[in-house]
């Protein structure tokens, strides 16, 4: 079942047209990731769909509910959740804060998520009361990955949980996007490592000048001589 349909989507980004008749769909048990190299509008295609850029053609669905026009914060409402390009934590705040501000826009939640967390990250565990500031960029990134789960998601966006972090740390992060999964929760990723993106991935769209050139599944990707060329160091 289509749980996020985008139909062709042309959205601006500082009064620059950046999407050109975009279409994706993430499926309600699946990994589909974004690739493409920097400026392709990969991070525009996650801040259109959270209601975060302005839209100036075609569609968005969200389980089955049209939210091209919506506010971003009634589209959080409904459990689509974006982990920005950045982390975007709270640094004066500690771990256990952080988490807590995840939980914001919900009525009622309780201790058994908090523990979730630390269970997914233990090191988030260990630093409870650490201001967020002072952790690693990987940790800083585990912290924002598990913030956006205590919103309840029913999707994920996530971009470039990667980026900047040490090749350890990525390693568990994406072990981590594994279990996420397992649980329930799809997710629609952006991701500056192309190869690990599309080995997790269920699907994938290659994105080029706001269009999407190429798609497949995370294996044909893998497999395909031009994405190999362009995207893969081959």
């Amino acid at each position: 079942m289509t749980l996020l349909d985008v139909r062709a989507l042309r959205a601006a980004h500082a009064h620059i047209d950046v999407l050109h008749d975009l279409s994706i769909e993430v499926d309600a048990d699946k990994i589909v990731t974004l690739i493409g190299a920097n400026g392709a509008g990969k991070t525009t295609t996650l801040l259109a769909i959270s209601g975060l850029v302005r839209k100036t053609g075609g569609s968005i669905t969200f389980d089955g509910r049209d939210i091209t026009r919506m506010p971003a914060h009634e589209i959080v409402r409904l459990g689509l959740i974006h982990v920005p390009e950045g982390r975007g934590i709270f640094p004066k705040l500690s771990v256990e804060e952080n988490l807590r501000m995840g939980a914001f826009s919900r009525s009622r939640w309780d201790a058994s998520e908090l523990e979730r967390a630390y269970e997914l990250f233990p090191i988030l565990g260990d630093r409870r009361k650490q201001m967020g500031g002072t952790l690693s960029g990987g940790e800083q990134q585990m912290l924002a990955i598990a913030r956006g789960l205590m919103a309840a998601p029913k999707m994920l966006l996530l971009d470039e949980p990667s980026l900047g972090i040490a090749p350890k740390l990525v390693d568990r992060i994406f072990e981590a996007l594994r279990r996420i999964h397992k649980d329930g929760c799809p997710i629609l990723l952006v991701e500056q490592n192309a190869r690990r993106a599309l080995e997790l991935a269920d699907r994938a769209y290659v994105i080029e000048t706001g269009v999407v050139t190429i798609k497949g599944t995370g294996r044909e990707l893998l497999a395909n001589a031009e994405v190999e060329r362009a995207y893969l160091g081959i």
